[in-house]
């Protein structure tokens, strides 16, 4: 491992790789603490706005651009935007299941599997593990996904559940 394609990278994408490993490190405590308390508040806004900066600074990423300088990642921070204020207008509702719902849809979908992505070859995370074999990100991928994939079919049943449907 290395750090050099991370120091060398722009600073926008430097800003953006923060944000989400910040993001990726409050998810859990915002997310999963079972009180609900000032700590629960303080770490939701941090993370909301470490998510905020990743979805706004990937604009300014344009090295795998598809459709002029945008890719279907692009799409995702539409996506993650629209999901932050969507969760927080449960919030200030007072729609708590909802607004936890969508805060833990955006801290899965929109944070792990993104970042599964930058594992692929050339990619600055890929080059930082893998400097000297690129195609291995491909099998982090598929080994983080297929694991993810399991847990959700897995824990499928066990939600609707839980919502009093039947399986």
């Amino acid at each position: 491992m290395t750090l050099t394609p991370l120091i060398n990278t722009d600073p926008v994408i430097q800003l953006h790789i923060a944000s989400a490993l910040l993001a990726l490190l409050l998810g859990p405590i915002a997310l999963y603490r079972t009180r609900r308390d000032s700590l629960h508040r303080w770490t939701g806004y941090l993370w909301v706005g470490a998510m905020f900066t990743v979805a706004l600074s990937s604009f300014w990423i344009h090295h795998f651009g598809v459709i002029g300088p945008f890719s279907p990642i692009h799409l995702l921070a539409v996506l993650t935007l629209w999901s932050l204020v969507d969760g927080m207008r449960h919030a200030f509702a007072r729609r708590w299941e909802a607004h936890g719902l969508a805060m833990r849809a955006l801290y899965w979908r929109g944070l792990a599997v993104a970042g599964l992505f930058t594992f692929l070859p050339g990619r600055v995370f890929n080059r930082m593990f893998f400097p000297e074999m690129p195609e291995l990100g491909y099998g982090v991928i598929a080994l983080c996904g297929g694991a993810v994939f399991a847990v959700a079919l897995r824990t499928a049943p066990l939600r609707s559940l839980k919502r009093g449907q039947a399986a």
